[in-house]
């Protein structure tokens, strides 16, 4: 791995990025729960209309505890700015209605998180705009697919639900040899594991209702990236309308407070969980990029640091019946959707997204009926191993 030492001190990011944003003498933040701000005087309010992304005039167009969260975020990611919104689906429609237009061309992922998969596949399409999906585990494969009129390439890494890699160097480089903006979304990795915009990303999307937040007790979208970008995005957000609340915001802002630590124990945590299903008889196959057998564990190994993720998924022996059956049996393990949080969640994928995906988007997402999505939580890995052991000694 990367010399730890390169890298930013996170933890400071984190306590003291927007420590100027506000005047004032408070430790915790304030929160700005008002749509409108009054102006003092004319000159004022001339000012604050026509100022993009003031952040005292209406909260559809700034807000500063809005501001606060994105000035964290962008210092995490190495970015010039931020923008947050009320979800992730949020923020990725937002960037993909802010940069290309009828008669574009995006060149995307096989597999993306199913939101974003549906948005490229039935909502942009409808709209004009074409869209070429690719094996991200192959790089030639998006310079195949280039055409003139691709203005656009979205990646997603560790992607979900199998944690397939992509090339990040590879990807931007042959994106701007041909004036091609590049997206990552960057939710499972975080900037603590990962900073695609170091590898030539322009833009990096977060579901920061994940590990942003890390609690479950919010909904956010985050977009990171140089200024211009960002204030051109910033036009299509107030039109769109995506906005987030700024208790929301506040929650977010507390939440990025101590994500570097969180990061650290669910990758530990991950990396033990990985392990052990690897050596079980119960278990037909692991997917993580942290296990050193993983067929893109050394390209992860180049562009992850410290670790590669909480995020893990795995096959049973087995079908739908048998993994329902596990499922059913774990204790203190709870059955929902979203990851990133506190507290260890599992997912049925193929019993989640059926209803949603047809099966030759499932077969192109390579879902099987025996496949587990695990997000580990900050519990004792022990613990965590406890409870999968007693359902899979009951299922072998």
């Amino acid at each position: 791995m990367k010399n730890e030492n390169s890298r930013p001190h996170f933890q400071s990011i984190v306590t003291h990025a927007d420590a100027d944003i506000e005047d004032g003498t408070n430790i915790a933040p304030s929160i700005h729960p008002t749509t409108t701000f009054y102006a003092r005087d004319a000159a004022e309010f001339a000012e604050m209309a026509n100022e993009p992304r003031h952040p005292r005039y209406y909260t559809r167009y700034g807000n500063p505890t809005h501001q606060r969260a994105e000035a964290t975020i962008a210092k995490l990611e190495g970015a010039e700015a931020a923008l947050v919104m009320g979800s992730g689906m949020g923020a990725i429609t937002t960037v993909m209605l802010a940069l290309v237009s009828s008669g574009d061309h995006i060149v995307a992922q096989n597999n993306h998180y199913m939101g974003t998969t549906k948005l490229l596949t039935e909502v942009l399409t409808r709209l004009g705009v074409e869209v070429t999906l690719v094996d991200q585990t192959d790089p030639t494969a998006f310079e195949r697919a280039i055409q003139p009129n691709t203005r656009l390439i979205m990646v997603e890494s560790p992607v979900n639900p199998l944690l397939h890699v992509t090339d990040f160097k590879a990807v931007t480089a042959m994106a701007k040899a041909r004036d091609i903006l590049t997206v990552a979304d960057n939710t499972f990795a975080t900037p603590i594991n990962q900073r695609p915009l170091a590898f030539g990303v322009d833009l990096v999307v977060h579901s920061a209702t994940k590990y942003l937040g890390g609690h479950h007790d919010l909904t956010a979208g985050a977009v990171a990236g140089s200024q211009a970008l960002i204030e051109r995005i910033w036009g299509t957000y107030v039109l769109v309308g995506s906005v987030m609340s700024a208790f929301d915001a506040w929650l977010l802002l507390r939440g990025l407070r101590t994500l570097p630590l969180r990061v650290r124990q669910h990758n530990q945590t991950a990396l033990a969980v990985a392990e052990f299903l690897a050596q079980h008889r119960a278990i037909e196959q692991v997917h993580y990029p942290g296990l050193e057998d993983h067929p893109q564990h050394d390209l992860a190994n180049a562009q992850m640091s410290p670790g590669f993720g909480g995020v893990l998924s795995f096959q049973l022996k087995g079908g739908y019946k048998e993994t329902e059956q596990f499922m059913t049996r774990l204790n203190f393990i709870r059955q929902a959707v979203s990851l990133g949080g506190y507290e260890t969640l599992a997912a049925h994928v193929a019993a989640m997204w059926g209803g949603t995906l047809s099966d030759e988007q499932l077969r192109t997402a390579g879902v099987e009926p025996n496949l587990v999505r695990f997000s580990t939580g900050l519990e004792d890995a022990a613990d965590i191993i406890a409870d999968l052991e007693q359902a899979l000694k009951l299922a072998s």
